[in-house]
């Protein structure tokens, strides 16, 4: 799960403006709270997906801690106030098949129970992560009475012949096991959370997808891939034509925009990927189908990424949803509503707009937990429209991680921020160290600069700024100087009228400081002090 990588510094990846594409059908505009009343769901507003909790959006400012951490309640007594203390406001948490079901058909969910009960004494909400069938492409999770019965639970079988610890997802007492643990799991977590509504959403299965080969080449798979592909996915395609990921749409459009024939005929050279995408979507769709049947919770995938151009599947996970796989992942698994990307590479903001695409909602729910973890927060919610960020491995994050500064100010930031995202008057700003440079928004141009001093030297400055009333905005960050200049029609100057530092409070604004002084550069421009982010309010006046 924890792939070490590293990321560029964070002006290298700031370049693109907040982008969210709407697209009819997506599933996060299908989700709604149903029949069970206002449990968490996913709404649109303009451009952005939220996470609706409780009747309010709600932002995750999450950690996710090691796989093992949570097969322990003892070993979690202390760790929760911990997180607590690092101002998280949601915990991603696994949940193992084999502690849930460690005999067929007798489950046991002391675990969950506890689980829940500890995160709701540290007023912490919950992310389950279900680990079924697989986890980061074998099958490690899966109870006993599975590990050791192959000829009923099959392997995949690889080119060379073997087989090893991961279950095929062309069987379907596979499936019918797994689907029966996890429908038993949302039905308990539906009895017993349903009025408090600490767990928000669920991730089934981690990092699927066959490593070693590009495709199972087992008998039955062997008997699959040479039949032709299910009109189901073509049908689906054919609809989608205009609208699909281009990297997927080249190879069907290479091979002739088939509407008929073989895997191999259809898809080429993407044929064994694709043929594994279409099995795995099909298995965790139906397991997601019967889990939301019991408790229909936002349920999401996450994604082993390729770790460079040129990769071939297998070398990651071959099946798994990456980017361009999302439309045979919707085909087969319609009730899947987002496709979450686990971000250990570079390009962190490559991978953030790949993942926004055709309507995808952004979650991250694995990154790297390094100093730059806070600026990666900031670039997800604050310029992606994320859902929310987590850091891998937050039990073992050092308390002095500027992480925790960063969700503190977001956390006072968000019934603004909330309000801004998907309606295009939020935008992300970053130092780098160029000069200054101009952005439009809200009918004024911001200048950026340097300022302050910023903080861990060069490209460090950094700031949210949200357009949040008729010639005022509230600031976010530090180490960064912003002037303000009108580009709407009237009066051509503009003045600083006031500049508040300040926090929001029950969602409202209590102002602090008047910074009216030296610290607005004479009435020249909204400085962001180098240290720790802080939240400014300035309002604008025009004249001739």
């Amino acid at each position: 799960m924890n792939r070490t990588a590293t990321w560029s510094c964070f002006p290298c990846i700031l370049a693109a403006a907040f982008a969210v594409m709407a697209s009819p059908a997506s599933a996060a505009e299908r989700a709604e709270p149903g029949a069970d009343g206002n449990i968490p769901h996913l709404r649109k507003q303009g451009t952005a997906t939220q996470l609706i909790v409780q009747g309010k959006p709600f932002v995750i400012l999450g950690g996710e801690i090691h796989n093992s951490s949570a097969s322990s309640l003892a070993y979690m007594e202390p760790v929760w106030p911990k997180l607590a203390a690092m101002n998280l406001n949601t915990v991603l948490a696994t949940v193992s098949w084999e502690l849930v079901e460690p005999e067929e058909g007798r489950f046991d969910f002391t675990l969950v129970d506890g689980l829940i009960e500890g995160a709701r004494k540290n007023k912490l909400r919950l992310v389950f992560l279900w680990f079924g069938s697989w986890k980061n492409g074998v099958s490690s999770y899966v109870p006993g009475w599975v590990k050791t019965d192959v000829k009923r639970f099959p392997r995949v079988q690889r080119r060379d012949g073997t087989k090893g610890e991961v279950l095929t997802p062309l069987s379907d007492d596979n499936c019918k096991a797994d689907a029966t643990a996890f429908a038993a799991l949302m039905r308990h977590i539906r009895q017993i959370d349903q009025r408090d509504q600490t767990v928000l959403m669920v991730q089934v299965e981690n990092e699927v997808g066959l490593l070693g080969d590009a495709r199972d080449r087992s008998p039955l798979a062997e008997k699959l891939f040479a039949q032709p592909v299910p009109p189901e996915l073509l049908d689906y395609l054919a609809r989608h034509k205009d609208s699909l990921i281009p990297e997927f749409r080249r190879h069907w459009e290479a091979a002739g925009f088939k509407s008929s024939g073989t895997w191999s005929e259809v898809f080429g050279d993407e044929a064994d990927e694709s043929f594994m995408a279409w099995h795995y979507a099909r298995y965790m769709g139906r397991i997601v189908a019967g889990g939301k049947a019991q408790y229909p919770l936002p349920m999401f995938v996450n994604a082993w990424l390729i770790q460079h151009e040129g990769q071939k599947a297998g070398a990651y996970p071959s099946g798994g949803p990456v980017s361009k796989m999302i439309d045979v992942w919707r085909a087969g698994g319609p009730a899947i509503d987002l496709f979450a990307p686990d971000i250990y590479l570079p390009d962190f903001e490559g991978v953030c707009a790949s993942y926004t695409r055709s309507g995808n909602p952004l979650f991250i729910p694995e990154a790297g937990r390094g100093p730059d973890a806070a600026a990666k927060a900031l670039v997800a919610i604050g310029q992606f429209g994320a859902i929310g960020f987590c850091p891998f491995g937050i039990d073992s994050m050092s308390a002095e991680n500027p992480v925790k500064d960063t969700y503190r100010v977001l956390a006072d930031l968000m019934p603004a921020l909330a309000q801004a995202q998907g309606t295009g008057k939020i935008i992300l700003l970053a130092d780098r160290r160029e000069g200054s440079r101009m952005i439009d928004l809200a009918g004024y141009r911001l200048e950026v600069s340097p300022g302050g001093g910023g903080r861990g030297g060069s490209g460090s400055g950094y700031a949210i700024v949200i357009a949040s009333g008729a010639d005022e905005f509230f600031v976010a960050g530090a180490g960064l100087g912003i002037h303000f200049s009108a580009r709407s029609p009237g009066p051509r100057q503009t003045g600083i009228l006031a500049i508040d530092e300040g926090r929001f409070q029950d969602g409202k604004w209590v102002p602090g400081r008047r910074m009216n002084g030296d610290e607005n550069a004479g009435g020249w421009r909204l400085q962001l002090p180098g240290g720790g982010p802080s939240i400014q309010r300035i309002r604008l006046y025009r004249y001739d």
